[in-house]
């Protein structure tokens, strides 16, 4: 299985927001920004796999400013590391209106995502080979934060966690 570049993942949704999306001070939903960056995030993450992937968890979201009404949404979503089944995805959220093309970054969120079968069991995905600063700081931060939930989760021990026991030292 040959290792991937985040750049063969990425997946990119423009789409505007609509009243039907928004809440009683126009903005959009945050619940509605979840369900678009899960479905954008998942695109990566099969495009990454080629399988069929599930969400395990979404690990940190960003609100960052609020999204009115009319305004033009830019979703960008790549895998940042992969693990054995697991894929971390990271995602960042811009708005423009119509008039302005200048676009603003309101949103970053990290997602997990698992490869499966069609049986449903977990299967192997590519590593990935990061190129640019920006993806090298993503990939290095994954593996901090993977070991950070493991712990938390009493899947690892803390004195295993030699990633987070380096920041430390």
């Amino acid at each position: 299985m040959d290792p991937k570049t985040p750049e063969n993942s990425k997946t990119i949704q423009t789409d505007i927001v609509m009243p039907g999306d928004t809440n009683s001070l126009n903005n959009l939903f945050g619940g509605e920004l979840l369900a678009r960056m899960d479905k954008v995030a998942s695109i990566a993450a099969i495009k990454h796999s080629e399988q069929i992937v599930v969400t395990a968890s979404i690990n940190n979201v960003s609100f960052g400013e609020p999204v009115p009404n009319g305004s033009i949404l830019t979703i960008e979503a790549k895998v940042s590391r992969a693990f054995n089944s697991s894929m971390e995805v990271f995602i960042d959220v811009w708005k423009q209106n119509k008039i302005n093309p200048k676009k603003t970054k309101v949103n970053e969120a990290i997602y997990t995502f698992v490869a499966l079968n069609k049986r449903g069991r977990t299967v192997k995905v590519p590593q990935i080979i990061p190129e640019t600063e920006l993806e090298k700081q993503r990939y290095d931060a994954a593996l901090r934060r993977r070991q950070l939930s493991l712990v938390l989760a009493g899947k690892l021990s803390p004195k295993d966690a030699t990633e987070l026991k380096a920041i430390f030292d």
